[in-house]
């Protein structure tokens, strides 16, 4: 029965989150000889038959295992573990020959392993990150190459271009190797043959070359020479399953200290503004432009304030969007700005015999284009007034711009740029500072255009706010919460008694017989005829 050997030994990349120094693997090397070819047939038939429940030969396993001493060895490799060869073991024994700091740690451990005779491996062995050999060497070898093979001139050159790469990003290396030679010729350089190699860097990605065998059949490591011998190799994972617990708890000590940290730099006391006084915060966005004439778009807006509302000092209540160029999508051509603005206000009701009542912020702007000689035209004036309640509003504005009739008009703004513009902005709506009775607009002419398109984000902040929420009060308006406008508050004070009547009386309805309201029908119909 032939043997099914694992051809495949490229790298294989993994990537771990645990340290590296936590990583295992298991080696294990066995001759492969007549005797060991029958054994392990057999055992192959036994354990088949072991499933069935057939037969169970334990005696004949000890005893073919036990006729193969010297033939295997099995090691757990740690990761930068360091196991002596038999020359090395014979070469720093010498303390005259240890030169280095790294030689004279190695000549203390190895005259402790002998005292001890303590020894784990006699075959096996590995090169760690710190020795000569992880330079160059390991470069060139693989595993069906013994160590008596020199490098070309090209694999040097080349090994040296990979190193240099590597020092940009630290790469430790660890090197299990083997003697396949005779049992009294451990000590010969030239029967070292490389069983895999080991990499990690500091991202947790660890390289192993060749992989784990995973069921696919031993590795074959044959050597040179007249006596051409075979091995099978198998590489096994041993690291510990990673526990979550423990990571668990690291992270939720480190998640409150920096919550601690965080709570020391912003103060246990909330910000709140004065009693009686409303704090408006607007994050907003001026999200697109669409169906105006020409192209390179930018708008230009201000806030206006009523009365009784004030902002923080040195704020800007203005803002120019960058020039946006229109695409077309579907029937209409737009530009995208995506241009954030901000801004704080507050407001407090001082005098409650005005008529009429309050006012929020209004935020006026224009639309403008830029033609090829960096003239403006007007496209489109327009404003929005915020919204009164918060949360996430998204609201699109229609434009219009004054229109001058005739045909000249037309050419002085297609050539030159010119067109009608107002002398005030706020005149688009009726403006707060305005204080006639009447406000005519006969014989001013405007033509739509375009719309712009807002998402604004409205956040307010009153004391009065956690007093009701304290007294578990119902919430009518800002203005009632903040003790402020009567005749606003009457208002809707008789709209809530005009909502609890009319549901009353929907409830009386629907607690009638059919028969009752079919019946009531003719008769109201002739008492009104």
């Amino acid at each position: 029965m032939a043997e099914v050997w694992c051809t495949d030994t490229g790298e294989a990349v993994y990537r771990s989150r645990d340290a590296v120094k936590n990583f295992r693997i298991r080696v294990r090397i066995q001759r492969v000889t007549s005797t060991a070819a029958l054994s392990h047939h057999l055992q192959q038939q036994v354990l088949s038959q072991q499933e069935r429940g057939v037969i169970e030969l334990n005696t004949f396993v000890s005893q073919s295992r036990s006729s193969t001493t010297g033939d295997e060895e099995e090691l757990v490799v740690g990761w930068q573990e360091k196991f002596f060869s038999q020359y090395e073991v014979d070469l720093y024994q010498t303390e005259s020959v240890c030169q280095t700091p790294l030689e004279k740690q190695y000549h203390a451990e190895i005259v402790a392993m002998e005292k001890s005779k303590k020894r784990r491996n006699q075959r096996i062995f590995t090169y760690t990150d710190f020795d000569r050999y992880t330079n160059w060497e390991e470069q060139a070898q693989s595993l069906m190459t013994p160590a008596q093979t020199r490098p070309t001139f090209l694999a040097d050159r080349m090994a040296n271009i990979r190193h240099r790469r590597q020092e940009r990003r630290p790469v430790d290396t660890n090197v299990p190797k083997t003697h396949l030679g005779p049992v009294g010729k451990l000590g010969l350089k030239e029967n070292e043959y490389v069983l895999c190699t080991v990499r990690a860097d500091s991202n947790g990605v660890i390289t192993l070359k060749p992989d784990f065998n995973n069921n696919r059949g031993p590795y074959r490591l044959e050597t040179e020479g007249e006596k051409r011998e075979v091995w099978r190799l198998y590489l096994e994972n041993m690291s510990a399953p990673r526990s979550c617990r423990g990571e668990t708890a690291r992270a939720a000590h480190l998640y409150s200290r920096h919550k601690d940290y965080l709570n020391s730099l912003v103060g246990q006391d909330f910000e709140m503004p004065p009693p009686g006084i409303l704090r408006l915060l607007v994050n907003g966005e001026i999200v697109s432009a669409q169906g105006y004439e020409y192209d390179n778009l930018y708008v230009h807006f201000f806030l206006e304030l009523p009365n009784s509302w004030s902002s923080v000092p040195f704020q800007s209540l203005s803002g120019v969007t960058q020039t946006c160029r229109t695409r077309t999508l579907g029937k209409d051509n737009v530009a995208f700005f995506s241009y954030p603005f901000s801004f704080e206000s507050f407001f407090r009701k001082e005098d409650e015999s005005e008529d009429s009542l309050p006012q929020w912020p209004v935020l006026y702007f224009k639309v403008l284009s830029l033609d090829f000689w960096q003239r403006y035209r007007t496209e489109g004036y327009g404003y929005l007034v915020i919204p009164s309640t918060p949360g996430y509003h998204k609201v699109t504005c229609h434009t219009w711009r004054p229109l001058q009739t005739g045909t000249v008009a037309e050419l002085r703004r297609f050539f030159i740029g010119g067109a009608p513009e107002l002398e005030d902005i706020s005149d688009v709506r009726i403006s707060g500072t305005f204080k006639g009775d009447r406000l005519s607009r006969f014989g001013f002419r405007t033509q739509t255009t375009g719309s712009v398109t807002f998402n604004l984000n409205c956040i307010q902040h009153a004391r009065a706010f956690v007093d009701a929420n304290t007294l578990k009060k119902r919430r009518q308006t800002v203005l009632d919460q903040l003790g402020g406008h009567s005749q606003q508050g009457s208002v809707y004070n008789v709209l809530e008694a005009f909502q609890r009547a009319r549901k009353r009386m929907q409830e009386a309805r629907e607690s009638l017989p059919r028969d009752l309201i079919n019946t009531t029908v003719p008769l109201t119909s002739e008492s009104s005829a």
